[in-house]
């Protein structure tokens, strides 16, 4: 598939997150002009060669004037979920990616004579999947919400589709586990790891689908150019079980690894709910993702997790 570099005005939700600041840096440096929202007045001007605009999902509130010639919106807002599952944080799991996504097409409708948005690329989550110890799922696997998190991405997807009536390409990426040299899941497994102490959770032979973040970035880059519409799982196509991550992980930073799982029940005892992030099972294929034309630049854990450790010890 040929890639035009056509430079663009691209409108970016979660600018601020792990995955939002590399992906508009990438964009930037390739010639595009990025606008991106925020719920916080004082990092309007903190992306530099950014422009920012404000934004309150919780009070209804958009600068419309954040669409202005923008042709695409990459909309990756939502609140981490790697934080304890109270009751009061699952309904902010829940409505921060409900209703940041609302406000978007409701800005949308108010400015739709003088729009030009043709493009909307939304975040989703593997999670949408039921979990199984080995069977492999396909975009076209049926998602019935069962659990939490299932629920929490239908819901999600959902409401991205409403754009498609206001005549919006929609594209929806479900993204695997991310694993960047900046925090999030790579930076807490390696604490442990780094002292001898790495073990995975359960049996430890759960899948793991994964992507490094440059070929997330990646992915989100082709799908702006090449225009995608549909479906997608944004994974490496070589997902591993949890006892292969960890053990990959260990080599990478030349440690030892030799601790048995942590059994499911003490993590039920201990995480409640929220313990389904560590003990489900996703093995979730990229070959949708491949047949559109993105070449992956880390296929392979053991390459991806030395390269990221590398990276992080700068």
């Amino acid at each position: 598939m040929v890639i035009f570099e056509q430079k663009m005005k691209l409108l970016i939700t979660g600018a601020t997150g792990v995955v939002g600041k590399t992906l508009v840096q990438k964009l930037l440096d390739d010639g595009n002009e990025v606008h991106y929202l925020t719920t916080q007045s004082s990092k309007l001007d903190s992306i530099q060669g950014a422009k920012g605009f404000f934004w309150n999902p919780d009070l209804d509130q958009i600068d419309t004037a954040c669409f202005h010639e923008v042709e695409t919106i990459i909309h990756l807002a939502g609140a981490t979920v790697a934080k304890r599952w109270t009751k009061k944080y699952k309904e902010q799991i829940y409505s921060s990616r409900i209703k940041p996504t609302q406000l978007l097409l409701k800005g949308l409708v108010e400015i739709k004579e003088n729009l030009k948005v043709k493009h909307l690329i939304s975040a989703s989550a593997i999670g949408i999947y039921p979990s199984h110890p080995y069977r492999q799922v396909t975009e076209n696997t049926l998602t019935t919400p069962h659990t939490f998190m299932e629920k929490v991405v239908c819901d999600w997807e959902k409401e991205v589709d409403q754009f498609n009536k206001e005549g919006i390409r929609v594209c929806k990426l479900r993204i695997g586990l991310v694993l960047s040299p900046k925090g999030g899941v790579l930076g807490t497994l390696k604490i442990p790891t780094k002292m001898g102490l790495g073990a995975a959770f359960g049996t430890g032979e759960q899948g793991q689908s994964w992507i490094h973040i440059s070929d997330l970035v990646g992915i989100f880059k082709n799908a702006v150019e090449a225009q995608w519409e549909g479906v997608f799982n944004a994974v490496s196509p070589n997902p591993v079980s949890q006892n292969e991550l960890i053990s990959a992980l260990a080599k990478s930073l030349k440690k030892p690894n030799f601790f048995p799982p942590i059994p499911s029940f003490l993590l039920r005892f201990i995480l409640g709910e929220m313990s389904a992030l560590v003990l489900d099972s996703h093995w979730v294929s990229a070959q949708k993702t491949i047949n559109q034309g993105y070449q992956f630049q880390f296929p392979e854990i053991q390459k991806a997790l030395h390269h990221l450790v590398s990276q992080s010890d700068k």
